[in-house]
C-alpha cells in the first residue's frame, strides 16, 4: 500500500509503500525524545521522495552514521536514514497520512541504551 507523507508546511512530500498495518517504535533517545519522532522503518526502494530534497538540511552527530534530514522552511523531520537500517529509512509516523493504515501498533524502543537494544529493531 502507497502512504502519504510531508513535512509540516508541505514542501517536502514523499510517499512509502509499508502494509495497512504497521508496528510503529517510540524511542527515548536524546534527539527522538526532543523531536518526538515516532519511527516506521522501510527498506530504501519502498521509499520515493515527491518534492523539496532541495529544501533540506542535514545533520548528524556522534557517530555521524545517521543522516537527520529537517525542512528548511518549517524545521520538521519527516524521515532520515538509521544507524540501524543504513540502508533504508525510518519515517516519522507523525508525518504521514494514517487514514491509509488499517492499523497502527506503538512499541517503546530503549534508544538511551542503543548498543545493547538495536539488535531488537527490525
Amino acid at each position: 500500500m502507497q502512504h502519504k507523507g510531508s513535512c509540516h508546511c508541505g514542501v517536502v512530500r514523499f510517499t512509502v509503500e509499508a502494509p495497512t498495518d504497521i508496528i510503529a517504535r517510540r524511542c527515548n533517545c536524546s534527539i527522538c525524545n526532543m523531536t518526538g519522532f515516532i519511527h516506521v522503518i522501510v527498506e530504501k526502494p519502498a521509499f520515493t521522495l515527491i518534492n523539496g530534497a532541495d529544501n533540506l538540511n542535514l545533520y548528524t552527530f556522534n557517530s555521524h552514521t545517521a543522516q537527520h534530514y529537517f525542512c528548511k522552511t518549517c524545521g520538521v523531520k519527516s524521515f532520515y536514514i538509521p544507524r540501524s537500517h543504513p540502508d533504508g529509512y525510518s519515517i516519522n509516523l507523525n508525518c504521514l497520512d494514517k487514514s491509509t493504515f488499517s492499523s497502527i501498533t506503538l512499541e517503546d524502543f530503549d534508544g538511551q541504551n542503543w548498543e545493547q537494544n538495536v539488535k531488537d529493531i527490525t
